[in-house]
């Protein structure tokens, strides 16, 4: 984490030095820079770091921040630790800046009361934006994450789902999914229709309770999400990185055209987008303007491997002799989604000039 640190005097700058022995930070204090301007100095430090740290009152670094809050998705953390190093306050991105984290970490080093004031933390039920952290979700909608975050801190019942069943049941959430299996093996053995009616009333009753929905999934579009029980919760959608696409094309393919075509064939295969973890091809083509433009559009990590690498493991797949006579090696997409430690959900799809093969990491 890059972090800053602002500092009006000689108090600051002692607190600084401290900091400095158990982390690193850059220090930009008023004591040693000539021409000290607040304003102008925390306006670029917002852009440059993830996190700033100001040694003064919360009111100066309120005013110096002020102008250049964007939002909680964008703006870095903020923390401002009193001369006296008392308090140190996590004043802004609480969860996903890590504001809050660091004022604990730096509350320790300094030897001070940690102040956080995010209502999800005091009550300990976990924000949406706290589980996307932790597990590299995308958050669909802020506006969501703010309205489930609102149900929480109200004391209200909200559901959480993860289709791959990978992430614990986090603190504040009640799980369906466990409570319609115990519904069902209390049904198991039981043959008495006027029982088993009971049960299904209950489960019915649980659900009409529920106040919002957490889905974990990489889905574009979830099955049952919309259902008629389910139409007046609130619902957040928090997307899973885990599709790996293999690429190949022709040499100079239109970008443009490329990433429609991807784009199509996700959609195609309810898969979100924003679902890519990785764009993989072979190193002949590491240059390539498309797949480069493809992987920026769809912000995913670009994974290269050598012919020699697809060598091994193109067997599995069927080749092509032109392919071969042109760069070398049978196949490229099927072998490159292997290599990611991907398990491949389509063949080889030839569109138009290029291949693709859509996996799972």
């Amino acid at each position: 984490m890059k972090i800053a640190v602002i500092s009006l005097n000689n108090k600051g700058d002692i607190i600084a030095e401290r900091i400095g022995k158990s982390i690193d930070i850059d220090l930009y204090s008023k004591t040693k820079i000539k021409e000290f301007n607040i304003n102008n100095i925390t306006k670029e430090l917002m852009k440059e770091y993830e996190a700033v740290i100001f040694l003064s009152s919360t009111g100066i670094a309120v005013r110096s921040i002020a102008p250049y809050i964007k939002s909680k998705d964008i703006d870095p953390a903020i923390i401002v630790i009193d001369v006296l190093g008392k308090y140190v306050i996590s004043l802004l991105s609480g969860h996903l800046g890590g504001a809050n984290a660091l004022s604990i970490k730096l509350a320790e080093i300094v030897g001070a009361l940690p102040v956080i004031t995010t209502a999800t933390d005091i009550l300990k039920v976990k924000a949406p934006d706290i589980i996307a952290l932790e597990n590299n979700l995308i958050i669909d909608s802020l506006k969501d994450a703010k309205e489930i975050s609102a149900l929480l801190v109200d004391g209200k019942k909200v559901a959480f789902v993860d289709d791959k069943n990978e992430i614990d049941l986090p603190e504040g959430y009640i799980n369906l999914e466990d409570k319609l299996e115990s519904y069902r093996l209390m049904n198991s053995d039981d043959h008495s229709n006027c029982r088993l009616h009971t049960k299904e009333v209950s489960l019915k009753k649980e659900k009409e309770q529920i106040n919002g929905i957490v889905y974990v999934t990489d889905k574009a579009k979830i099955q049952g999400f919309n259902k008629a029980e389910y139409n007046n919760q609130k619902k957040l959608k928090l997307i899973r990185r885990d599709v790996v696409l293999g690429i190949g094309c022709k040499k100079n393919y239109p970008a443009e055209k490329m990433i429609e075509q991807v784009c199509e064939k996700l959609e195609e295969l309810n898969i979100d987008k924003r679902a890519v973890k990785y764009v993989a091809t072979v190193e002949i083509k590491k240059d390539e303007k498309a797949i480069l433009e493809l992987n920026k559009a769809l912000k995913g990590e670009l994974k290269i491997f050598t012919r020699e690498a697809i060598r091994k493991v193109q067997h599995k797949y069927k080749g092509s002799d032109f392919v071969e006579k042109s760069i070398g090696i049978r196949a490229v997409c099927e072998p490159c989604v292997e290599l990611c430690g991907g398990i491949l959900l389509t063949e080889k799809l030839s569109i138009s000039g290029m291949t693709l093969c859509v996996g799972k990491a």
